[in-house]
């Protein structure tokens, strides 16, 4: 996953936040520009989306669609 795609997401979520109220402006800028939680959602993103594709190609192989 691509880090920069994640440091877009942070940042428009935490200015979601920010603009709710939920949180203060310093704790949305930390938010998005903290590097070791942009790292830390990448490797889980990506391990998340590699199981949910194997997850579907043995739903695939169990139904016997063609894979």
């Amino acid at each position: 996953m691509n880090p920069a795609i994640i440091r877009n997401i942070l940042r428009y979520a935490a200015g979601a936040l920010v603009a709710k109220g939920l949180i203060a402006p310093q704790t949305g800028l930390a938010i998005a520009s903290d590097p070791v939680l942009v790292e830390s959602l990448s490797l889980t993103l990506g391990a998340v989306l590699g199981l949910i594709a194997e997850g579907f190609y043995a739903l695939a192989k169990r139904a016997g669609w063609r894979t």
